[in-house]
């Protein structure tokens, strides 16, 4: 496996070399200070060039930076135009998401100055490259473009109806032995789970720290009791480990939601609750 350096070093003289290539950017885990390290995280890189027509679609170049075992090009992807040809760039750019045969992943990302000045700034921006002077400074990195924000009243009100609105779709689909999609329905109802978590992780932080995608660093802020409860919602695979997960995924709910409601003066949905848990047992028998 190639090392940091070796990457870094690759994907500077690439755009050294290429006069098209005017600036590099470095965005995510690698340019946050608080994220931990390890060789397996991505080399999220943007570069920033004079036109970028002559990198769309061009795998010849692209294998410079090495042996692909699996390449995305979300810009490429679906269904096309009414004429059959590809769709247009959604945000004026170019990306390659590259897996590397080695374990090393580039997400590349092509932008003019033009259309990178028209997208959100993103907080965890290092400049590593700038031949002209044209990129506008950016202050340290840092994660407040990641960072969760309280909810509203309705984002509030709203999780919790859908949390016990899919609920019941778990239990019948359970009762019918139709594990597939009552393992895809349980997964919509953890989604609004890992919200009202991280509302809750959000409370006890300030809403100053990032809890982490997917709930990544979730265990770092949930009680032994609340992980638990967490950890049981991920039971095995069959038709009782589901119920186990579910029963776990309604029982966390009830007691995040209820934090967060008394923090800041909402209401919880107690009688939806009470009604849905009475629908659920009803199914069960």
């Amino acid at each position: 496996m190639r090392s940091e350096q070796e990457m870094y070093d690759l994907i500077l003289s690439t755009a050294r070399e290429d006069e098209r290539i005017r600036a590099v950017i470095l965005n995510g885990s690698r340019a946050n200070p608080n994220a931990p390290r390890d060789r397996w995280q991505d080399f999220d890189i943007i570069y920033i060039v004079t036109d970028v027509q002559p990198f769309r679609n061009n795998l010849p170049w692209l294998e410079r930076f090495g042996e692909r075992a699996i390449l995305q090009m979300p810009e490429s992807m679906g269904d096309g135009t009414p004429e059959g040809g590809p769709p247009p760039a959604r945000h004026g750019g170019e990306v390659y998401l590259t897996q590397f045969s080695d374990g090393n992943r580039i997400d590349l990302t092509i932008f003019t100055l033009a259309d990178y000045l028209k997208q959100e700034p993103d907080s965890l921006t290092v400049i590593l490259l700038d031949k002209d002077g044209i990129l506008p400074p950016v202050p340290p990195a840092d994660e407040s473009s990641y960072l969760p924000k309280p909810p509203s009243a309705k984002q509030y009100a709203d999780c919790c109806n859908e949390f016990w609105w899919v609920t019941p779709y778990v239990a019948k689909g359970l009762w019918r032995n139709e594990l597939p999609y009552a393992r895809h329905m349980l997964e919509v109802v953890r989604e609004e789970l890992m919200k009202m978590l991280e509302w809750q992780i959000g409370l006890q932080t300030g809403f100053a720290i990032n809890p982490g995608k997917g709930g990544k660093y979730f265990q770092k802020y949930l009680t032994p009791a609340e992980w638990e409860l967490l950890v049981q919602s991920y039971s095995g695979p069959g038709i009782a480990e589901t119920w186990t997960a579910l029963r776990a995924l309604n029982d966390l709910f009830h007691h995040s939601a209820h934090i967060v409601a008394a923090h800041f003066g909402y209401v919880y949905p107690q009688e939806d609750e009470e009604r849905v848990r009475n629908l659920r047992l009803m199914i069960v028998d």
